[in-house]
């Protein structure tokens, strides 16, 4: 196989794969998760319903997509950081690079009614199942990028682990505060604000 060929095709599929993830969240933010079918999903990316079969085995999945898929963004942006830089100065470059890498496609500015709809697709008990898998993916492949970094093992030591699963809390409380925020300030501004703490160590607020 032409290796051009080869990665074009990958190209395709993975941008397939993002454009099903993010109308399946489209929809399910302007109607309702039980108000959107497979069929809608499909239609909206402009695919058949069996090609969403081949990348998802329901609505949920492709909704929860979205977090794995910025969790590897993430990683791939680690990977990339300078090999002296210190590890929590690499983490929110990689953060914010990785977490802007994750965003595109969504096309749209948020408002008020997008808000809502957000808050009402994440608190959604049948999403929940897909949603942890998708975090402890994620973390799992945040931990490796931190392992490769500091050389240690991912499966047996405790310090890649820790760090991936303080950097996914992190972004649950962003994601939070960016929900409960009445106008909600941009995300840059948010990551910023808790990674920066994080790189400080924590301290204690005066």
């Amino acid at each position: 196989m032409d290796l051009d060929t080869g990665g074009l095709r990958e190209r395709k599929k993975q941008e397939t794969r993002v454009a099903l993830s993010w109308a399946a969240i489209r929809l399910t933010v302007e109607r309702g998760l039980d108000n959107v079918r497979v069929e809608d999903i499909a239609a909206e990316a402009g695919v058949s319903t069996r090609t969403f079969s081949n990348y998802f085995g329901s609505k949920g999945e492709a909704i929860a997509a979205r977090q794995y898929d910025r969790s590897r963004a993430i990683a791939a942006a680690l990977r990339e950081r300078p090999v002296g830089e210190p590890l929590w100065e690499a983490v929110t470059h990689a953060v914010l690079t990785g977490f802007a890498l994750g965003e595109q496609g969504q096309g749209r500015a948020p408002d008020q009614a997008w808000i809502e709809g957000v808050r009402l697709m994440v608190a959604e008990p049948a999403l929940q199942g897909e949603m942890h898998k998708a975090v402890t993916a994620g973390e799992a492949e945040f931990a490796l990028a931190v392992a490769e970094r500091t050389g240690t093992d991912a499966a047996t030591d405790v310090y890649p682990q820790l760090v991936a699963a303080v950097v996914g809390a992190a972004h649950h409380v962003v994601i939070q505060q960016w929900l409960g925020s009445d106008p909600p300030p941009s995300m840059e501004t948010l990551l910023r604000d808790v990674f920066g703490r994080l790189a400080a160590g924590l301290p204690e607020p005066r």
